[in-house]
């Protein structure tokens, strides 16, 4: 949903810098990498030590890359298979160092094993969603369904981890992991069900 709705708005307010970047010579893979480099890194350097806040706006801003590449890659017409298996790739690594991050500083400093088990479920969860999806498209079927997409869990993450920084209540970031958790657990079934009811439709081999 927020990926339909917040696309245009992005495309147009970005794509001014992947211009001057394509002009500089920067390619959209570099900056799909750098990217990556950077929300991972940020995450597990400013969460474990407590710096929910200012760790939430660094990474904020470099997830905005995963915007930034795409235009790159359409103006350049280097947009493919290659690209889409990178970015795909990449991602799992920048979700699983936010939400790792974010459990190393619960079971620590933050004193709160709740929220840590939660993002470790969310951080599980996450990486299913997306191989139910990988996986069908590798067998020929399509499984895009569910109700918990990557945008909708990293925003919402961010977004009230950020807020706790700020002295938001915990239990909110535990309630939020929690709905994030059980949103992906549903989106695992979505995804299951529409393949095995593809798989059922499928004419049988002669």
């Amino acid at each position: 949903m927020l990926n339909r709705y917040a696309r245009g708005f992005f495309t147009r307010l970005f794509t001014p810098l992947a211009r001057l970047l394509l002009r500089w010579g920067v390619t959209p893979d570099a900056v799909t990498i750098a990217g990556t480099v950077g929300v991972a890194g940020a995450a597990l350097v400013f969460y474990p030590i407590g710096q929910l806040f200012w760790g939430t706006v660094v990474i904020t801003l470099f997830v905005f890359s995963d915007v930034v590449d795409g235009i790159m890659a359409r103006m350049k017409g280097s947009g493919g298979p290659w690209g889409s298996f990178l970015d795909s790739t990449l991602d799992r690594i920048a979700d699983g160092a936010l939400f790792a991050a974010v459990a190393i500083w619960f079971f620590t400093g933050g004193h709160n094993p709740a929220i840590a088990i939660a993002a470790l479920a969310c951080l599980v969860l996450g990486m299913i969603v997306s191989y139910a999806r990988a996986k069908a498209e590798s067998l020929g079927f399509t499984a895009n369904v569910g109700v918990a997409e990557r945008a909708e869990r990293l925003v919402s993450v961010l977004v009230v981890t950020g807020l706790t920084g700020l002295g938001l209540p915990q239990g909110f970031l535990l309630a939020v992991l929690v709905v994030l958790a059980l949103a992906s657990l549903v989106t695992v079934y979505q995804r299951v069900r529409a393949v095995r009811r593809q798989s059922l439709e499928a004419p049988s081999p002669s």
